[in-house]
């Protein structure tokens, strides 16, 4: 989920919290485990900050080590720590039950977007991605400041949170079953084919499609049950060649394809420059497909250049290389 969702359900675990007879009844406790629940709910993001290395790096590594087992056990630990040495007065098991919850939650949340996260790791390096909640969902952050709000105005924490819960439960419940109707759809409409994708966007009724049939690539947007294909691609295997094997050294290239379950290949030459292209299929917006990842190799088949992101024209494509060039 977003910064922002993952806020106010840290805010709104820390309401919930008033169950708890100990966090209740102690103020000193409550406000500490108010903080853990907002810092643990947050705490998994810190990763993000590999972006001002690179976007090899962060795509690579984003949701992955930081949403593991072993983060889930540490960072509340960790957390719980430093709040106790500021608030010595805090009860130290409670303050860790509530901010190990709130990490809990933060990397469970995440397994349902389109993104996912390696949250078995060190038992398995795969992206766990259920795909029915888009990274920002506006009801459910919507719901989420409701709840807060009738909390500020002396509504009961612990029944605001819980019927919050049971609503926003029902509504997971829902989305699994859209899912599952825009799935039967798809099959229907695309009988040929061995793999579907389907993403959520910011809209209720509208999701992204990509499908792979033995002999090509399909992709699409699903209005409700309404199924429109817009692009259809050549299923071909890229090229075993010395170019190729060249490029597939780069970085860029590297963590593209550690990303990217559903990508067609582009090989081209300008003046004395290769250019080998992978482009995901799951994110065409406005008949462009903004996710890429691309290097240049002179004619020894060295790397002159490279890039791997998010990219929603050529003019700035080729601002980002020529930048990386330099």
């Amino acid at each position: 989920m977003d910064t922002g969702t993952h806020i106010v359900m840290g805010i709104a675990l820390g309401g919930l919290a008033m169950i708890d007879p100990v966090v209740a009844t102690h103020p000193v406790t409550a406000t500490a485990v108010v903080a853990g629940a907002i810092v643990g709910s947050l705490a998994p993001d810190v990763d993000t900050v590999l972006k001002l290395r690179n976007n090899a790096v962060y795509i690579r590594h984003h949701r992955g080590i930081t949403h593991s087992i072993p983060a889930v056990l540490l960072w509340p630990i960790a957390i719980t720590g430093v709040i106790h040495f500021i608030v010595p007065e805090a009860n130290l098991l409670h303050l860790w039950l509530w901010t190990f919850l709130a990490v809990f939650l933060h990397v469970f949340v995440d397994i349902f977007n389109s993104y996912g996260t390696q949250a078995l790791r060190p038992f398995s390096s795969k992206w766990v991605a259920l795909g029915v909640i888009n990274t920002f969902d506006p009801i459910i952050f919507l719901l989420h400041v409701v709840a807060l709000m009738f909390w500020a105005f002396g509504a009961n924490p612990v029944f605001t949170i819980l019927l919050l819960y049971g609503i926003v439960f029902l509504y997971y419940l829902l989305r699994f079953s859209v899912q599952h109707a825009v799935k039967h759809a798809v099959r229907n409409t695309l009988p040929s084919a061995e793999e579907i994708i389907i993403a959520p966007t910011i809209r209720f009724f509208q999701w992204r499609i990509a499908a792979i049939s033995k002999t090509h690539h399909y992709v699409g947007r699903a209005y409700g049950r309404s199924i429109n294909i817009y692009d259809k691609f050549d299923r071909k295997p890229i090229p075993d060649s010395p170019l190729v094997k060249a490029a597939l050294q780069d970085k860029n290239l590297q963590a593209f394809i550690s990303f990217s379950p559903i990508y067609r290949w582009e090989i081209a030459q300008h003046e004395h420059i290769h250019e080998v292209r992978l482009i995901d299929l799951r994110y065409r917006s406005n008949d462009y497909y903004p996710f890429v990842a691309v290097v240049h190799l002179n004619e020894d088949l060295e790397i002159l250049n490279s890039y791997t992101g998010w990219i929603f024209s050529e003019d700035k494509l080729r601002k980002k290389l020529d930048f990386m060039s330099n």
